[in-house]
């Protein structure tokens, strides 16, 4: 949980900020007692630390730290399809990572792009693409186990979750965006299938969607994923943009929302888990976040000494591209 002395630490900072700005002790107070009432009012308690410890902490087999595979694997089959899950189940994953998406005609499936154009043979959106026609697309068209995998269908969230559940994998379900009707599809699901509450977590870039998770149904064990800087730089740390006033905006947007994910955010939404990017991960990083009761997750661990470093030293789970070899991050 957060401590007293961070709370104290925190609003302090509030208050100067606020201080400095306006040069007002009264505009100072009044913000920060807004921000203490809204905080206390608003926020979601976490899921109760037993049901976080069964889904994020399940048993490997190996006896070692929970190995996630991304998009089910996407090295080693097709990404986000039901062969992905299989391969995963049989190369000793502990869970997969899957994306969520929605058809033309509000089909939940699996997909991580906005378009099927680099998975499948098709082209085009993919909410504007009806789910019998993303039923006619190979999934393996462009994978490099493609001859092996050919004919491989994009599944339909429950198709997904009926297959993890067969192999008794955790499912990280990854939200891009539409809050409420992400929130409102999984909430089905949950119905639908009890067993997810204690095996399936909800995560998110977006603040708002674990937000609206949480106000959806409590139960749910939930997770913020972090990338620093990625307001200013792409996932290969390329800039966004090529002007220095933007480079500028965006570096300052990057730092208020690295310290508003550490101390404001997580807290507001009750996670159990954080996910962040693999290299911004360190034992002190780790032990930050265990003080207040939250798990830490590296993605995207991709090399044997990444894994060794994870499994031995850090001694938490991680989510890769491969279970079986050396392989490049898939962005």
């Amino acid at each position: 949980m957060l401590q007293i002395g961070d709370e104290v630490v925190y609003f302090s900072a509030v208050f100067l900020l606020v201080v400095l700005a306006t040069r007002s002790a009264t505009a100072a107070s009044l913000l920060t007692a807004v921000l203490y009432v809204f905080m206390v009012m608003f926020r979601f308690p976490p899921v109760p630390a037993d049901q976080a410890g069964r889904v994020l902490r399940p048993r490997a087999p190996s006896g070692g730290v929970p190995v996630v595979a991304h998009r089910g694997g996407s090295h080693d089959a097709p990404e986000n399809t039901l062969a992905a899950i299989r391969e995963a189940s049989r190369n000793g994953a502990t869970g997969v990572e899957l994306d969520l998406s929605f058809t033309a005609d509000g089909v939940p499936v699996l997909m991580h792009d906005e378009t099927v154009d680099r998975t499948t043979n098709g082209s085009g959106p993919v909410n504007k693409l009806q789910i019998v026609q993303l039923r006619r697309l190979d999934a393996a068209a462009h994978h490099r186990l493609k001859v092996k995998f050919s004919g491989e269908k994009v599944p339909t969230l429950q198709e997904a979750v009926e297959e993890c559940i067969r192999h008794q994998l955790t499912i990280f379900f990854d939200v891009k965006g539409q809050p409420d009707k992400a929130a409102s599809v999984l909430h089905e699901i949950y119905k639908k299938f009890p067993a997810l509450y204690n095996s399936s977590v909800v995560s998110s870039l977006e603040p708002k969607v674990i937000y609206k998770m949480r106000q959806t149904d409590p139960n749910v064990v939930t997770a913020l994923t972090h990338r620093p800087w990625r307001l200013s730089r792409f996932s290969d740390g390329t800039s966004r943009t090529l002007s220095t006033s933007g480079q500028l905006w965006t570096g300052v947007l990057d730092v208020l929302l690295d310290w508003a994910h550490h101390h404001i955010l997580w807290k507001l939404c009750g996670v159990s888990a954080i996910l962040v990017q693999k290299d911004f991960i360190s034992l002190d990083y780790v032990q930050y976040w265990a003080e207040r009761g939250v798990e830490v997750v590296g993605w995207t661990v991709n090399t044997a000494v990444e894994k060794d470093y994870y499994q031995n030293q850090l001694k938490i789970g991680y989510i890769t591209d491969s279970l079986l070899e050396d392989c490049d991050p898939q962005y």
